[in-house]
């Protein structure tokens, strides 16, 4: 079967943009409070998405369905990314991303206990390679003397995280079949931002809105304004190719915020690291092998 190009591009710009958005949000986190900067890349990402949603009768929410995607926008985007951007504080973007690469991974064995998915030998093979690929990168910093209990409490954070989103992931399907992704992914961004703005609001976080440098707005902007396109692009492409396919693109993620990390935020890039990460890989490729062929897990 001949797959258009449109939504593989799509799903292989997500995958990058992860990675980049994390290397910003590493770079600007300090500045802020976690579920501040969610707030802020979540209100401009929804200023972008505003002039593309549809509002044609056939569009329209049922009243029904409102409320369980405001509920998967308040994990997806909310919960989600406030674990990513706590676990920011005190890991590497490039570790953070890695952890978060065994979204695809968690989604398979979820679609499988839910009934979705047959989980073969070649994805058991695939994620018990990539389980030991994030032992592998995360084994020198985690068992490094300094590292205290922080950081691993951030490594939880962002494994939780990829579990949110696995979970959110399946129960997307039936309304991405009903509805334009770009309304779905307007309503889902506005609910979080609802409940991020009060959270923020409750911790004091507004006030640290005005410890933002010049060069933190610009990385706040590109990580609101590449996550509003990013979760688009992610949503548009789920409807035209299976999430097993879509979320196999993540594995983009730890490569291009290792790359940026290096550039920008003068992070190492240790052998460690690229073995982990090939492991990780390599992981993802042999678990999705043939993954075309079998049901949506959404």
């Amino acid at each position: 079967m001949s797959v258009s190009i449109g939504p593989v591009l799509a799903a292989l710009f997500t995958g990058i943009q992860v990675g980049a958005a994390l290397v910003a949000s590493r770079y600007v986190i300090e500045q802020t409070t976690p579920a501040t900067l969610t707030m802020l890349r979540y209100s401009i990402g929804l200023l972008c998405l505003i002039p593309f949603v549809s509002f044609l009768n056939t569009a329209r929410f049922l009243r029904r369905d409102i409320l369980p995607i405001c509920f998967l926008g308040v994990f997806q985007f909310g919960v989600l990314v406030a674990l990513l951007n706590y676990a920011l504080q005190y890991l590497p973007s490039a570790h953070v991303a890695l952890i978060f690469a065994t979204f695809p991974l968690q989604t398979m064995i979820l679609a499988s206990i839910f009934g979705k998915e047959r989980l073969s030998a070649t994805k058991t093979i695939g994620i018990f390679l990539s389980i030991v690929g994030v032992a592998v990168t995360l084994g020198e910093s985690l068992g490094a003397a300094d590292i205290g209990e922080n950081k691993g409490v951030a490594a939880a954070a962002v494994a939780l995280s990829a579990f949110i989103g696995a979970v959110c992931s399946i129960f997307y399907r039936p309304y991405l079949e009903r509805y334009p992704a770009q309304n779905i992914s307007a309503l889902a961004m506005f609910a979080s931002v609802v409940v991020l703005l009060a959270f923020s609001t409750f911790e004091n976080g507004l006030i640290t809105i005005t410890h933002i440098d010049f060069d933190g707005w610009l990385a706040v902007i590109f990580i609101g304004i590449s996550s509003g396109v990013g979760y688009f692009a992610w949503l548009w492409s789920l409807k035209s190719l299976s999430p097993t396919r879509v979320t196999m693109f993540l594995s983009l993620g730890p490569i291009s915020s290792a790359v940026l990390g290096s550039l920008f935020l003068s992070e190492p890039i240790t052998l460690y690291l690229v073995f982990g990460m090939a492991l990780v890989v390599t992981g993802l490729c042999i678990g999705l092998m043939n993954s075309n062929r079998e049901k949506a897990p959404i």
